[in-house]
């Protein structure tokens, strides 16, 4: 893990150095091992203590950013080290020798976890920040695309009940399944039957039927998406989006013990871009209403109920 070459980790490096090594041999393998270059190491002659020697390695490798590094290796080299050959000897001090050095080694061990600490808990400050931008851009581009959907929805309005309004607003409700991230397919053509198309919700595939009259659906129009549904297999329900609402027979018609379909009207389009609920939400609600009461259509004055 790269680390920040401040004093304070020069000197307890130095320190862990000069302590873990007597014999001029053992530190000079060291030394090689940690890619300090032979040519540098021959300079070290019989005359020059051991501390004089690594005095002047230490002030060359701070110049440069490859000798920082080396510094940095060499630290996490020392403070991985449990026992020290090097000071076992025939020396009086040598049990207080390797006291001094694990030590020093101990003390540059903290001072690399308390580093590493920081720097993990840094880099998890910086990613929770990242998350909550990312976040806040979603949230800022959804609140977009939901008021372009709006404002495409109100701008259809002087369509309504045309044939070209009709198509631009089947069109729109996909955009709607889309941006909900709601798995849909477009408008197909089954056992000579136009089906406008289909959504899966919840484990349930819904048909669907979209109408952008201006006069209310009728039983008619329940009628006919109860037939295509019952040509389907067993888990398949209709849902019907009707943009001026429904007939009281309608809403009987679709109704009833084992209902198939659920209603919708312009009201829960307008719940929807008002931000109180999702269009998933929207289509749970109305559906545990119709498993609860056999009703198809659930007011949205009545969702709290």
């Amino acid at each position: 893990m790269a680390i920040n070459i401040t004093p304070r980790l020069i000197d307890l490096t130095y320190e862990a150095l000069l302590k873990s090594y007597w014999r001029k041999e053992a530190l000079k393998k060291f030394l090689m091992s940690s890619h300090i270059s032979s040519s540098f190491i021959a300079t070290w002659s019989n005359d020059e203590s051991k501390r004089i020697f690594l005095d002047r390695l230490f002030n060359g490798l701070q110049q440069t950013s490859k000798g920082k590094a080396v510094i940095s290796r060499m630290a996490y080299s020392l403070s991985e080290q449990s026992t020290f050959p090097d000071l076992r000897g025939p020396w009086e001090d040598s049990d207080l020798k390797i006291q001094a050095a694990y030590k020093a080694v101990q003390e540059l061990k903290l001072y690399l976890k308390q580093h590493n600490e920081r720097v993990i808990s840094e880099k998890e400050r910086l990613e929770t920040q990242k998350r909550a931008q990312i976040q806040k851009e979603r949230i800022q581009r959804s609140q977009t695309d939901k008021s372009k959907l709006q404002k495409e929805f109100e701008e259809l309005q002087s369509k309504i009940g045309t044939p070209d309004g009709g198509y631009a607003f089947e069109r729109w409700f996909y955009q709607l399944l889309d941006f909900c991230e709601i798995q849909n397919k477009r408008p197909y053509i089954t056992n000579g039957r136009q089906i406008d198309g289909s959504l899966t919700h919840e484990g349930t595939t819904y048909l669907l039927e979209l109408k952008f009259t201006k006069n209310q659906s009728g039983a008619e129009e329940i009628d006919s998406l109860k037939a295509k549904v019952s040509k389907m297999a067993d888990n398949t329900m209709g849902i019907m989006v009707s943009v001026s609402g429904y007939s009281k027979v309608a809403i009987s018609e679709a109704s009833g013990g084992k209902t198939t379909l659920l209603i919708i009207d312009v009201n829960h389009l307008y719940l929807f871009f008002s931000d109180i609920m999702n269009f998933e939400e929207i289509i749970s609600r109305v559906r545990r209403h119709a498993s609860q009461t056999g009703q198809a259509y659930l007011p949205v004055n009545e969702f709290n109920n």
